[in-house]
C-alpha cells in the first residue's frame, strides 16, 4: 500500500477486531471507540526490529497522533484491519510508518493487557500479537506517524527510559517478547 493510500485509510473510519479473552474475533468497532473508557478488548500487534549489530529500532510517535503522541515506543505497533492476519498487518504498517520492510520477521507470542494512557485517558485493552525481526535499511518515517527514530543498545534503552516517556504498553510488550528477542539477538541481554 502506498503512503497516500495509508493516509486515506487513517483518515476514514478504521475498524478494529474485538476479541474474547482467548483472542477469538467476536465483532468489530471503530478504533477510537474501542479505546474510550472502559475500552473494549481488541486485536493489536507490536513489532521489535533490530539492526545487524543488535540495536533495537525505536520510534517516537508523532505529536499529531490521537493516542500517546510524542512518546517513545517499540519499532511499530497498531491494529490489523478486520480479517487481516496480524503478521501481514505488522509488515504493512512497518512499511507505511517507517518506510522500511522488516526481514526475518517472526512471531514472538501474544500478550493480553488492560492499561490506561495517563495523558489521554484512553484504554489499551489489547490482545497483542508480538513480532521480532531485523531491519537493514535506514528508516524513512512518515512524519504524520513518526517524529523520529533511534537505534539503542540495552544500556541505551535504559538511559532513554530514565530521560523521557515511553508508551504505556512498551514495557509490557517488551517483557512478553523478550524470550524471542534473546533468540534473535543473543549477543545482547535484552
Amino acid at each position: 500500500m502506498s503512503q497516500s493510500a495509508g493516509r486515506e485509510t487513517r483518515q476514514s473510519t478504521v475498524l478494529v477486531e474485538l476479541v474474547d479473552d482467548g483472542g477469538a474475533t467476536i465483532g468489530t468497532r471503530e478504533k477510537l471507540a474501542a479505546h474510550r473508557p472502559p475500552g473494549e478488548p481488541h486485536r493489536a500487534f507490536s513489532v521489535f526490529l533490530f539492526s545487524s549489530d543488535g540495536r533495537m529500532l525505536l520510534q517516537r510517535r508523532a505529536e499529531g497522533k490521537y493516542h500517546s503522541p510524542g512518546v517513545w515506543s517499540n519499532t511499530c505497533c497498531g491494529h490489523p484491519l478486520p480479517g487481516e492476519p496480524p503478521f501481514l498487518a505488522a509488515t504493512r504498517r512497518t512499511v507505511e510508518e517507517l518506510g522500511v520492510a522488516p526481514w526475518s520477521l517472526r512471531p514472538a507470542g501474544t500478550v493480553r493487557y488492560d492499561l490506561e494512557d495517563p495523558h489521554s485517558g484512553l484504554m489499551e485493552r489489547e490482545f497483542n500479537h508480538l513480532f521480532v525481526g531485523r531491519v537493514a535499511d535506514t528508516p524513512r518515517p512518515d512524519p504524520e506517524e513518526v517524529a523520529e527514530t533511534t537505534l539503542v543498545t540495552p544500556d541505551g534503552l535504559r538511559g532513554l527510559q530514565k530521560e523521557t516517556e515511553f508508551s504505556v504498553w512498551f514495557e509490557t510488550v517488551l517483557n512478553a517478547a523478550a524470550p524471542e528477542i534473546r533468540r534473535l539477538v543473543p549477543e545482547h541481554l535484552w
